[in-house]
Parts: C-alpha cells; sequence; structure tokens
C-alpha cells in the first residue's frame, strides 16, 4: 500500500501534468467541446428523468456546464449549487431558482449562491455533476487537493458524474481513503457508465 506522502506527489505531479495540458486548449476548442459535452449530456435518460440536480460552476479552464443549469429550471428541475462556508470549511449544496439574482462571486472566485439561499432539506440529489482535475476509467477523481468536494459528495447522494475534457481522463488517478468514487463520466466525445 502507497503511504500517504507518496499518494499526496503522485497527485500533485498529475494535476501539473493535466494542468498544462488544459492550458494549450484554446478558448474557441475549450467552447466547442463545452457545447459537444453537454448535448451528450442532455441525450442521457438519466439527464433527462433527473428531478434535482446539484451543478458546479466552472473555472476557466473546466468544461463549462453552466447554460444546462437554464435549462434545467425551464423543465421544472430543483436545481442546487455548492456554497463555501468558511466556519465549518466546507460545501453545502443550496437550493436555486433565478441565477440572475441568486447567485455571486464567493470563495476562491468561483460562482456560488448567495446566502438567502436555502440549504437543501433533501441530502439526496438525482444527478451530481462534479468538476475535477482529472478523472479514470475506474471513476477514481482527482480534485485541487483540498478535499472540500469529496466531503460534498458524502454529505449529498445521487449519481456522481465526473465532467471532463478528454484531456482529462488518465490511465490511472492515486487514490486515498476519503477520495469519493463517481458513478459515470462525462466528455465531449462520450458518456461513460462505471
Amino acid at each position: 500500500m502507497e503511504k500517504k506522502a507518496d499518494i499526496l506527489e503522485a497527485k500533485r505531479i498529475l494535476r501539473k501534468q493535466v494542468q498544462a495540458e488544459l492550458e494549450r486548449m484554446a478558448p474557441e476548442a475549450r467552447a466547442a467541446a463545452s457545447a459537444q459535452a453537454r448535448a451528450i449530456l442532455t441525450a442521457q435518460p438519466l439527464w433527462q428523468q433527473a428531478q434535482s440536480v446539484l451543478f458546479f460552476a466552472p473555472l476557466p479552464e473546466e468544461l463549462d456546464v453552466w447554460p444546462l443549469l437554464a435549462e434545467a429550471l425551464s423543465a421544472g428541475k430543483q436545481v442546487a449549487l455548492p456554497r463555501f462556508v468558511a466556519e465549518t470549511r466546507s460545501y453545502i449544496a443550496c437550493q436555486i431558482e433565478n441565477p440572475e439574482t441568486e447567485v455571486e462571486v464567493g470563495q476562491f472566485g468561483i460562482r456560488e449562491p448567495v446566502v438567502q439561499c436555502i440549504r437543501l432539506a433533501s441530502k439526496c440529489m438525482d444527478l451530481i455533476l462534479v468538476p475535477g482535475v482529472a478523472f479514470d476509467l475506474h471513476g477514481h477523481r482527482l480534485g485541487r487537493g483540498k478535499g472540500y468536494y469529496d466531503r460534498l459528495l458524502t454529505a449529498v447522494r445521487g449519481t456522481a458524474c465526473g465532467v471532463a475534457f478528454d484531456q482529462q481522463l488518465v490511465p490511472e488517478i492515486p487514490i486515498g481513503p476519503h477520495d469519493v468514487r463517481m458513478n459515470c463520466l462525462l466528455t465531449p466525445t462520450r458518456w461513460i457508465a462505471l
């Protein structure tokens, strides 16, 4: 079994490699690939049948699922976003009904629900869209290294779908005991059920 220090170092190296790959993507290519991935997602029965979806607000280098937020609201789905709570250093899922008035730039420069948005009473969402630095075909995820999303995923249950560009799929992610496994993966070229 790998030592914790070895796992952390392997993750650090892999983050640098994948981030360098993403930096080489032109903005136009990133936008086109994001549109392809959104089309694949909306064609999935899981998306079509989901009554509740936990989104994430993508950073500039991440695959952009944001346009689907308005589509989900129009379809009558319950929509939520993570909000960072500084006191507990953790994310909670909060419902939003109007992204124009209920979303602001929060911790880490990421869009999140305003404080007035209610925390979801239900700890279960039909679909949880999950960002990451990298994923492997076993459903393992490499995050940014703070464990915030893994803790959110243990608090909110549902089908966890890793969202990534094809360049973010790697042969193997070094994993630790607290890393949460994805149920499926979405890229601009494929939907992978795990």
